[in-house]
């Protein structure tokens, strides 16, 4: 019997995954337990496993495509097994998702009339007005390869123009067009007829395309232009932070912290062989703080309640190539330096590697990020929702202090709290930055 396979939960508050790569192609065998496919989400990137043995009968959903948890994206069952049930059931072969109608017209027949009827002109691709019937996926890949609509001839139902009309499209000679200079076409009004291209086979490039005037904002000739989507991790970073901005009351306190202690401890690990970076031991401060302060240990939930946590869990920012990821120490208040110093370090390299588990991302309290490596003197962080408040460390520098009125050399950093104004008040926000300050002069507090 035909079993579905489905975007999976993954156990963190995803609401979405994009496909990365099918390890397999429709028709091919598959065993149960064997990777099938590899999906990123806003955190990771993670090879999923199919849920059955037999034979990959459709694959409804393509690589690129960002996919709602529990949707539908193939089906795996006996060669020749009729599975328009198993699709009209999910969904799958609604007109409304015309994204799954495609795969539904090429494997299954059945559907054909089932899923669509959106031209009453049996002979013809266009209704009275001139419009063109596509479906959303080939509309989709025409955009991304620039191809125009109007240039292909629609095979499936009234000759409806499907997915594998676009893939099987060749251009005649001359409108071969990079997507970017079909973009630049149209926006500058000049038929891409009469450019002349400079590519293989006098494909057009967008350098082919004459500016329309010296104030235009289309790339110079000869420029390198790279678009890249907004998907994945970076799209879910840009809505995440977004909206962070747009529903939490940030309020920022900053203050100026004397580093000698920090430095002397740093001396002493490392005359005994053992490794300790500022950030370890203000990760280890920042929990002793959050304890000795637990209002900052505070998250609204449901827009109608504030939760007050007992355990101090600290998210650490590790940045990637592919944007900012949010590891968890958990009960960072009851490690050492040392344990912090391991626990920080194995999660980097996890992340670094991707190679973390949904359980190390999940549960964060509270969240540090420094970046004093940078020489980074100060910044404001966003906060990292639902948590309440976000810790920036900018760069240990020498610097020129008083201290009992006589200016001497110290090694300072500033540190920015961001927090919630909803949840936590100014003072309180103070009294912490304070117990940070005290900590951090007094490391002994901490054995």
């Amino acid at each position: 019997m035909a079993e579905k396979i489905i975007m999976p939960k993954q156990g963190l508050q995803m609401t979405e995954g994009t496909i990365l790569e099918w390890k397999k192609k429709e028709g091919d065998p598959v065993e149960a337990g064997e990777t099938l496919f590899e999906i990123e989400t806003d955190k990771l990137t993670i090879n999923i496993d199919s849920p059955a043995t037999g034979t990959l009968l459709a694959i409804l959903k393509y690589e690129g495509d960002t996919v709602p948890i529990t949707e539908i994206i193939g089906v795996i069952g006996e060669p020749g097994e009729d599975f328009s049930g198993l699709l009209i059931e999910s969904g799958a072969a609604s007109s409304s998702s015309a994204e799954d109608a495609d795969a539904v017209f090429v494997d299954n027949e059945k559907l054909q009339t089932a899923a669509t009827s959106t031209s009453t002109d049996k002979n013809k691709d266009t209704d009275a007005s001139g419009r063109i019937f596509v479906s959303p996926r080939a509309k989709m890949i025409a955009e991304k390869q620039g191809i125009s609509l109007a240039d292909i001839t629609g095979t499936g139902p009234d000759h409806m123009i499907i997915e594998r009309d676009v893939k099987n499209y060749r251009p005649s000679a001359g409108t071969a067009a990079t997507p970017l200079a079909r973009k630049l076409a149209e926006q500058t009004g000049q038929d891409l007829k009469s450019v002349v291209g400079t590519g293989p086979r006098g494909k057009v490039y967008s350098t082919d395309i004459p500016a329309l005037n010296a104030d235009s904002q289309q790339p110079a000739a000869g420029e390198l232009i790279e678009v890249i989507p907004l998907k994945g991790m970076r799209k879910v970073i840009s809505e995440r932070m977004r909206s962070s901005l747009d529903t939490a009351a940030q309020a920022v306190h900053r203050i100026e912290i004397d580093m000698s202690e920090a430095v002397r401890v740093r001396e002493m690990f490392k005359a005994a062989d053992k490794k300790l970076s500022f950030n370890d031991i203000i990760i280890r401060v920042a929990a002793e703080a959050i304890r000795l302060n637990p209002v900052i240990n505070r998250q609204f939930r449901n827009e109608s309640e504030i939760v007050q946590f007992s355990n101090v869990h600290i998210g650490v920012a590790v940045a990637l190539e592919t944007g900012l990821i949010v590891p968890v120490i958990h009960h960072a208040d009851k490690l050492s330096l040392q344990g912090i110093h391991t626990e920080t370090k194995r999660l980097a390299d996890a992340a670094k590697s991707n190679s973390l588990l949904a359980d190390e991302l999940a549960g964060g309290r509270f969240t540090v990020s420094n970046l004093g490596m940078y020489g980074i003197d100060s910044f404001t962080a966003i906060i990292n929702q639902p948590e309440s408040s976000i810790l920036a460390v900018g760069a240990v520098k020498n610097c020129a202090v008083v201290v009992d009125k006589e200016i001497v050399i110290r090694p300072v950093c500033q540190f920015s709290l961001t927090y919630d104004h909803r949840i936590i008040d100014g003072a309180p926000a103070a009294e912490f930055l304070q117990s940070i300050q005290k900590l951090m002069n007094n490391l002994y507090l901490l054995i």
